[in-house]
């Protein structure tokens, strides 16, 4: 999934986390954070620090992949509800 914002982020997050049955409890103590920090995360906190959001990347088994080759945004445009709710269906 092509991500472009810490909103697109944050509802990644949100939706693996639903998936795999965690409440933001469970994941704040496995990842060392307070739910409060998980509840403004996937909220779209704006200015998450980049260590806790791999932390919890890497708990839900999520990765982060940079790509540089030039293609213009709105060919790569989704919707991300769309995608979220057709994972949820599988």
């Amino acid at each position: 999934m092509r991500t472009r914002s810490i909103k697109d982020v944050a509802a990644a997050v949100r939706g693996r986390r639903q998936d795999l049955g965690l409440s933001q409890v469970e994941l704040a103590r496995r990842v060392g954070v307070s739910r409060k920090w998980i509840y403004e995360f996937e909220g779209g906190k704006p200015k998450a620090e980049i260590a806790l959001v791999l932390r919890v990347l890497d708990q839900l088994g999520l990765t982060l992949d940079i790509d540089d080759s030039p293609t213009p945004p709105s060919l790569n445009a989704i919707d991300l509800d769309a995608v979220l709710e057709e994972h949820r269906d599988q």
